[in-house]
């Protein structure tokens, strides 16, 4: 399989990049080809400029069609990030926005929105300093939400998991190591040799 591994978490030695890292691992032990964006080490511009909606794929900055491209061929996509105000960092957001666009990834149609990047197993891994219970009680966990419905809902994914793992302000080295142990089993499970 060719996996595409999109890691949005500015520090280098963040608990994120651990589990990028132990997913990276899991995925090239199991033969698989990992094509793997540290969004901030990249410097991937997230701001959106307001011709390039309307732009032809042909005339957009090379590197958003080289993500276009990839997100087309690709099996399946794994995203790690951190939750930030009850999202994903707006680095991760702007490229949503850029790569995920009408007219390249899906379009509008009288009989609802059709994708053109194909049926991808999805996994997301988040981590947030919010307990579980508050998280889905009272704020009704708007990273799954935005996830699993606005996003890959209307790309039409049938394979979607999110393993948020918290409270990492909190947490112990034995419960870190125990998270990536899980993040391992994870990617193993859903993307097999």
């Amino acid at each position: 399989m060719k996996i595409s591994l999109i890691l949005a978490h500015p520090k280098t030695d963040s608990f994120n990049a651990a589990i990028a890292e132990t997913a990276r691992g899991v995925l090239v032990k199991n033969g698989h080809t990992v094509f793997v964006h540290d969004l901030y080490r990249e410097h991937f511009d997230p701001v959106h400029p307001a011709d390039e909606e309307k732009s032809d794929e042909k005339d957009l900055p090379p590197y958003i069609q080289d993500y276009i491209a990839e997100m087309r061929n690709v099996d399946g996509l794994i995203y790690v990030h951190p939750n930030w105000w009850g999202g994903p960092p707006a680095i991760l957001r702007g490229w949503i926005d850029r790569v995920f666009r009408q007219n390249s990834v899906y379009n509008f149609t009288a009989e609802g929105p059709v994708c053109h990047i194909g049926k991808k197993i999805v996994q997301i891994f988040s981590t947030s300093n919010t307990p579980r219970d508050v998280e889905r009680n009272f704020y009704g966990d708007p990273i799954e939400v935005f996830w699993k419905t606005v996003v890959f809902g209307l790309l039409g994914s049938e394979s979607f998991e999110r393993r948020n793992f918290e409270q990492i302000i909190l947490s112990t080295p034995e419960e870190r190591k125990a998270w990536l142990a899980e993040v391992a089993q994870t990617v193993e499970r859903r993307f097999p040799s």
